[in-house]
């Protein structure tokens, strides 16, 4: 069962179709960590074209997807309610197997360092148990 749905998320961060990256969010701490799920379909618009004869979900999509959980889990906090998350940096992103239709995608983060309205978050994303990329990501709040 969910904690949060497609529509409650949508409350928390103004992502809208086609960007939006998260089906639902499995776990939620505000401001301390989030596991989100995005369940990946062969009727993604980006499968069209990257790429045609084997479809791969993009590692940037992957990022994305990523940050946008580190954002609920940062402006589900009260003080930031109505504001945005915004990429400080991406650093040490590594990218250890593809994505395809019908996976699921695990969606990991958890903050690290919090000062004012900058955060860092530890972020996973896995399928399977099995990691398919990590990074750490820097969010700024405006």
């Amino acid at each position: 069962m969910s904690i949060l749905t497609t529509k409650e998320i949508m409350e928390i961060i103004p992502h809208r179709q086609p960007m939006l990256l998260i089906d639902t969010m499995e776990e939620l701490e505000p401001g301390v960590r989030g596991i989100g799920k995005k369940c990946v379909s062969f009727n993604e618009p980006y499968f069209s074209g990257h790429f045609p004869q084997e479809p791969v979900m993009p590692g940037v999509l992957m990022i994305e997807a990523l940050a946008q959980v580190g954002a609920v889990v940062m402006l589900s906090c009260p003080e930031y309610k109505g504001k945005t998350a915004y990429f400080g940096a991406i650093n040490n992103a590594k990218f250890r197997r593809k994505v395809v239709p019908g996976d699921v995608l695990m969606l990991e983060v958890e903050m690290i360092r919090k000062k004012g309205s900058i955060g860092i978050g530890k972020a996973t994303a896995t399928v399977e148990g099995k990691v398919a990329v990590s990074a750490e990501l820097t969010f700024a709040i405006g």
